[in-house]
């Protein structure tokens, strides 16, 4: 892995709402820290309500993760456009967060700790 990057479970129960709606909670969550930047929680799929997700034709490439697919969350009042980001195929130092969903935070959506 880079040393840059540490991946480990979040501790506690998390939980991600979007327009009011809650769209996953999860005692299974990651914490991806990278350097400098904020660290991420990752939730994995099966607790996200995926009904929620479109997926979108967005994709971005990270040198130490590999590539980014994105969703847009899509709630009753409002589309938040690629808002999620996964890596489906992540490189091998960060497989941990296969099968794991990351949202952007700000713009009604917020992940925290409960």
């Amino acid at each position: 892995m880079a040393d840059h990057i540490t991946i480990r479970k979040a501790p506690g129960t998390w939980t991600v709402r979007a327009g009011g709606a809650v769209l996953g909670e999860s005692s299974n969550a990651l914490e991806l820290s990278e350097g400098d930047y904020p660290a991420v929680i990752y939730f994995p799929r099966n607790d996200i309500a995926m009904a929620f997700l479109d997926r979108t034709d967005k994709a971005s490439h990270c040198p130490h993760k590999g590539d980014a697919n994105y969703f847009s969350v899509v709630t009753k009042s409002q589309t938040l456009a690629n808002a999620v980001w996964t890596y489906e195929d992540p490189k091998n130092p960060v497989a941990r967060v296969k099968d794991h969903l990351a949202f952007y935070v700000g713009d009604g959506i917020t992940v925290e700790q409960i």
